[in-house]
């Protein structure tokens, strides 16, 4: 046993992220001894007096000194929840967002009555598979495809599916979009890379030095892929497809436009929880 209690070690790990520039350090040193003791926050402090052993110190100190370097916390836990369900997240895939919870709740609302319907959902640039893996959730009948460049995301994506017991209604390819797709979906959404390259350096250290680059941004003003994309939608989105993007900061009126030129509108924006455009979605 080491001379350390649980509740001293989270206080010195705190210590240490703060030092590190780390936002909000005490709740990532928790998650941190809680996740290498297998305890919840209640049960952490409840056993806070108790020793730990030399293992578990050396656990925690492994997983505090990655987060001192500014690794993502899901990077460094390996997992983080989306729709109250537990991914797993590796420097192959982005770390899921709650703002990204935004484009679940708008296409639900969307499909309303259809929700028990055998839709098909297509998501290009599946990432951990947790857009479709909701989706899928909340429609019972639904089937869906995710599509991913890299080949990692896309392993990452197919393990996620088959965890969660939806191995059997989702398939996981890689592939360019919807390039080599030949069948039309009832809806078709997708988070993908949109920041412009011009702001690649003002990102947190989290997301710039660990999160895959390519998920991040298509290079140039951030809207290539939105550009792709579309003019693909056209072959694959069937008559009253539901068709919806996560956008940037400053980008929901210029995508817009851009879907009502390929006869996807008239589209309407949905806010995430900081009240900034967060969603666009169209109808074929």
């Amino acid at each position: 046993m080491t001379a350390l209690t649980i509740k001293a070690l989270v206080h010195e790990t705190a210590a240490q992220l703060r030092m590190a520039g780390v936002e909000g350090p005490r709740r990532d040193a928790e998650l941190i001894a809680g996740h290498a003791l297998g305890l919840d926050r209640a049960a952490l402090i409840a056993h806070g007096d108790d020793p730990v052993t030399d293992e578990a110190a050396a656990r925690i100190a492994a997983m505090a000194a990655d987060r001192a370097a500014r690794r993502p916390m899901a990077q460094v836990l390996g997992t983080r929840e989306f729709w109250s369900m537990r991914f797993k997240v590796t420097a192959a895939t982005l770390d899921p967002r709650p703002d990204t919870e935004t484009l679940v709740e708008a296409v639900l609302a969307v499909v309303g009555l259809r929700l028990w319907k055998p839709l098909r959902i297509l998501d290009l640039g599946t990432g951990t598979g947790c857009i479709l893996a909701a989706l899928l959730r909340e429609c019972p009948a639904a089937t869906g495809i995710g599509i991913d460049r890299s080949p990692a995301a896309v392993a990452v994506a197919a393990e996620n599916m088959a965890a969660l017991g939806l191995g059997g209604r989702a398939t996981i390819v890689e592939g360019d979009w919807a390039a080599g797709i030949d069948e039309r979906f009832d809806v078709v959404v997708s988070n993908p890379p949109y920041i412009p390259e011009a702001d690649m350096q003002r990102l947190a250290p989290e997301v710039r030095l660990f999160e895959p680059r390519g998920a991040l941004t298509p290079g140039g003003d951030g809207l290539g892929a939105y550009r792709e994309i579309l003019a693909q939608v056209p072959r694959v989105a069937a008559p009253g497809a539901i068709v919806a993007f996560e956008v940037g900061i400053g980008q929901a009126d210029i995508v817009a436009a851009m879907m009502e030129a390929c006869g996807l509108g008239p589209v309407t924006r949905k806010a995430d929880l900081g009240g900034i455009p967060r969603v666009v979605l169209g109808q074929a």
